[in-house]
């Protein structure tokens, strides 16, 4: 006969194995086997009537947990020195837990009554339960500046790299933190002026040199003027929030939702669940919930973090930090969709037939517990049969009717057929002093497809519903690509011995028609990137122009209020729409939504461009350690001072400066995008393989300089310039300047030719 546990060894047990508490983990720790089962199960029934265990899905977990990221309050150290603090959000029933306060030495001081927002990890200590790091102090929001430290006799001075500002600020000799001058720092205001008319600064980061790594993102905020600081009144307004409670919300906490996200993501803001639909009228039909982060109930139009919201637009993302479009208190905690805490949402029930068609829907302002946080990867290895702790508890009652789900949104999506493109996105990793330690490629998993289906249908019924109450709304708009701009795709495909008929409707199925053709051939990513170029930038807008891209009529962001202002003005609209509660769509919303609009569209390209800029950077100053090394690559782009060639390795573009290739004059073709030699004919034009040799590499900047070795597997033709003149015709020019004259005109004269014939 097995040993039955006493409750307390059990509960240890959850407590020190929290993704091993199924019945069946628990039976085989304590080697029960046969009928001790029931046993065990009547002791697990007493502990959770008893409150100490909570029942969810088919695992016994905790309840006296705390959200990963939590408002704390500081007590006064003990007799060892050490701080300890006290939670302010607390949802169980006994003594909160104890959480110790570990602080870094470039944390401000601490002291007793001081409000913190941190970030908890579990542990299993004698006398306490969890560790806390500092993200900030609640009440403080001093001033920072980004800048070069400069030494003097008697401190230093700090020089902002900002060209909008002037004033630099003094560093006492105890403030200047080790830094060196020349390096690159951040400080925050330590007092008024003093010294020299000076503001007094603290140094709180050493970012070294400044053409290093760690310093590349800062200078792409400071550089675009992205808001990278929240006024004083804003933190403070977010600090005043406090949890929502059920009153006037429906209640999906049963629902095993669950936030599926990379796994450093910063924040939670949908989750998802689906079943088999019950409905004998549909047959082989699903269920599909999503729910959505409550921002509006946090964020009141008008509000100082509302204002804040609208001028930054939009969360930028970089590879080291993020630029979040609210502060911390809510971003990272109130709003976050953490594991198995209550969190307000807005949610759309969607039901969907075999094919994947949506049938109906509707929207519920509700409380929901998220049942897992889980990865990607993760789920994607579950539904492969790689089960882990974590997802063995929810792989036949969540994942598997997901993916169920999806492959019936598969068969809609091929009908539709949205614009299919094939570009891998670069992922750049960094060790924790900010050097590049790698790049390569994302894995695109049918995981990270079935969230994108769910948030595409979720838009799609958000946009629906406001057509169908005529309620205003921010539509994203995605217009077809311009004539010449497809003028130009075309020419690209025809030299690749492709063609994209002309003189018909355009439709994303024809583009599709052209990437099928090239898939699996040399000229594949020319064509994908070609596609891309061609496209419109997609916008913001209160009128409804559809997205032609996904090709759908009507589409609306409500799926990440978190990190979008438009997804915000979404939500109030549904609120208002809804009569759900009187913090919906205002009519100062109404009036500026066309500006909105606009100031949206206009933040989302400010971040694109620095996104892309720090990436840029990253990736020159990986490369600047192979200066002299040979890569192989493609021409992707041609321009009258050269060719742009993107790196097969790691993504990167480089320049080949004109005047490095060869010592002959280049005639630039600006129609059919070519540089040709006059004086050896050679051509240079989109797609085209070349190996080059890396020059220079400069990580301040982004440049990357490149000189050109092969073409197309064969060495560049010798001008002959530089060991004589040779032949000249009558009128002073050679005969091969002549002959790629007459080559160019040719050219030009048949494309001409065949366009009248068409």
């Amino acid at each position: 006969m097995s040993r039955i546990p006493s409750k307390a060894e059990i509960l240890d047990w959850i407590s020190a194995h929290p993704t091993q508490t199924s019945k069946r983990d628990i039976a085989k720790a304590f080697g029960i086997k046969g009928a001790d089962r029931i046993d065990l199960k009547r002791i697990l029934k007493e502990l959770e009537a008893e409150g100490h265990l909570q029942k969810r899905s088919k695992t016994y977990r905790d309840p006296e947990g705390l959200p990963p990221v939590s408002v704390l309050t500081v007590k006064a150290p003990n007799e060892d020195g050490d701080l300890f603090a006290h939670p302010m959000e607390w949802h169980g029933e006994g003594e909160a837990p104890r959480v110790l306060v570990i602080t870094r030495a470039s944390d401000p001081a601490l002291g007793r009554g001081d409000k913190i927002l941190a970030r908890l990890t579990k542990v299993s200590e004698a006398d306490y339960d969890f560790e806390a790091r500092l993200i900030r102090r609640i009440g403080t929001n001093p001033k920072r500046i980004l800048g070069l430290y400069r030494q003097g006799a008697e401190g230093g001075r700090i020089v902002p790299i900002d060209k909008a500002s002037s004033n630099e600020w003094f560093v006492p000799p105890e403030a200047a933190g080790g830094a060196k001058d020349g390096e690159l720092v951040e400080a925050e205001q330590s007092g008024p002026k003093g010294r020299l008319g000076l503001p007094r600064a603290r140094i709180v980061e050493r970012l070294g040199d400044p053409t290093a790594p760690k310093a590349v993102s800062l200078i792409a905020i400071y550089q675009h003027g992205i808001p990278d600081q929240f006024p004083d009144r804003v933190i403070a307004e977010a600090d005043q929030a406090k949890p929502m409670g059920l009153k006037g919300r429906e209640d999906l906490r049963e629902l095993p939702l669950v936030t599926i996200d990379p796994p450093d993501a910063r924040d939670h803001d949908d989750a998802c669940y689906a079943h088999a639909d019950d409905d004998p009228n549909n047959p082989g039909g699903h269920i599909i919930w999503v729910a959505i982060a409550d921002v509006a109930a946090y964020v009141k139009s008008g509000s100082n973090l509302d204002r804040e919201a609208r001028k930054r637009g939009n969360s930028s993302y970089f590879p080291d930090r993020v630029v979040p479009m609210l502060p911390d208190r809510l971003s990272g905690d109130l709003c976050s969709l953490h594991e198995g805490v209550p969190r307000p949402c807005i949610a759309v029930r969607m039901q969907i037939d075999a094919e994947g068609n949506k049938i109906s829907h509707r929207f519920v302002r509700g409380l929901m517990k998220s049942a897992a946080s889980l990865h990607y990867a993760e789920v994607q290895a579950a539904m492969d049969g790689r089960v882990s702790d974590k997802t063995a508890p929810f792989l036949i009652n969540v994942i598997e009717p997901l993916y169920a789900a999806y492959t019936a949104l598969l068969r809609a999506r091929a009908v539709r057929q949205p614009l299919e493109l094939d570009l891998p996105e670069r992922k750049i990793v960094l060790d924790d002093h900010g050097q590049v330690t790698s790049v390569a490629f994302r894995d695109r998993l049918d995981a990270h497809r079935l969230i994108e289906e769910f948030m595409v249908l979720a838009n799609v019924a958000a946009a629906e519903t406001l057509i169908e109450k005529r309620a205003p709304q921010l539509f994203r708009v995605h217009e077809e690509p311009a004539d010449d701009k497809l003028d130009a795709l075309r020419e690209t495909a025809r030299a690749a011995g492709l063609n994209l008929a002309k003189g018909q409707v355009l439709q994303t199925r024809h583009l599709n028609g052209l990437l099928d053709a090239a898939a699996g051939t040399d000229d594949a990513e020319l064509i994908n990137i070609s596609t891309l170029r061609s496209m419109q930038q997609a916008y913001y807008s209160p009128e409804n122009f559809g997205h032609f891209g996904l090709a759908l009529r009507n589409y609306a962001h409500f799926t990440s209020p978190i990190r979008r202002y438009a997804d915000l003005i979404v939500h109030r609209s549904l609120i208002k729409s809804h009569v759900w509660a009187e913090d919906g769509l205002s009519e100062q919303d109404v009036e500026q939504l066309e500006e909105t609009a606009k100031q949206i569209s206009d933040t989302e390209r400010r971040s694109m461009v620095a996104e892309r800029d720090t990436t840029d950077r990253y990736l020159a100053a990986y490369l600047s350690e192979r200066v002299g090394n040979e890569f192989s690559g493609r021409i992707s782009g041609v321009a009258r001072f050269g060719v742009f060639v993107k790196l097969d390795e790691t993504g990167a573009d480089g320049l080949v400066p004109v005047r490095s290739i060869g010592r002959e004059f280049f005639h630039f073709d600006a129609e059919i995008g070519a540089l040709t030699g006059v004086d050896t004919g050679m051509t240079l034009s989109v797609g085209q393989r070349v190996t080059v040799r890396l020059s220079e590499a400069t990580a301040i900047t982004g440049g990357i300089e490149l000189e050109l070795l092969t073409l197309e597997d064969a060495k560049l033709p010798d001008s002959g310039r530089g060991r004589g003149r040779g032949r000249r015709s009558p009128a002073g020019r050679s005969p091969k300047r002549k002959a790629a004259k007459s080559k160019l005109k040719a050219a030009k004269t048949k494309r001409k030719v065949e366009r009248r014939r068409k």
